[in-house]
């Protein structure tokens, strides 16, 4: 067995994200490794702790306290049982250690920054699929990230509605 690594996941709850760390869960993580879940809220939130983490982010919550809805609702997160039971199943069958992690700014920016700073291995982000004109009017996080960060990015694409429910990595 080889070092631990430390694998970011990029987390916004939406399916392809989901699919992300689905498949980080299956493919990616050996016993010992570390999963950090980060969360990146816009700039313009307000919740309680924006202000005491705003230039650096949150601290790093583990899993225990990550599950508990006061820590969403402190953080104006989402709660969702699929993502907690992801984490609760790779943390018991694989004895990866997992901890969170919250940003506020642009999304691409603060991924790319959390490689630096969370000294991340690898960090795995799922892809909405925009088209072309999207893509070009919103910006791409997956493409911005691919560029942009110092470590190997994953992308996991959400399967289209004409293929399986499997995630295609790009």
């Amino acid at each position: 067995m080889g070092k631990a690594r430390t694998v970011g996941i990029g987390m916004d709850y939406s399916p392809t994200s989901k699919a992300a760390l689905r498949w980080v869960a299956e493919n990616l993580i050996d016993p010992g490794d570390r999963i950090i879940l980060i969360q990146v809220q816009p700039p313009k939130a307000d919740h309680t702790r924006k202000q005491l983490f705003e230039a650096t982010g949150s601290p790093l919550v583990p899993l225990e306290e990550f599950r508990e809805i006061n820590y969403s609702k402190q953080y104006g997160l989402s709660h969702d049982p699929e993502v907690l039971n992801i984490l609760d199943t790779v943390s018991n069958t694989k004895g990866a250690k997992v901890v969170a992690k919250v940003y506020w700014g642009d999304p691409r920016e603060k991924l790319c920054d959390a490689v630096d700073d969370l000294k991340l291995d690898s960090i795995v982000i799922g892809s909405r699929g925009l088209g072309r004109i999207k893509r070009v009017l919103l910006g791409s996080v997956s493409n911005y990230v691919v560029t942009n960060a110092s470590c190997p990015v994953t992308v996991v694409k959400g399967a289209s509605s004409s293929s399986s429910t499997k995630p295609a990595i790009k």
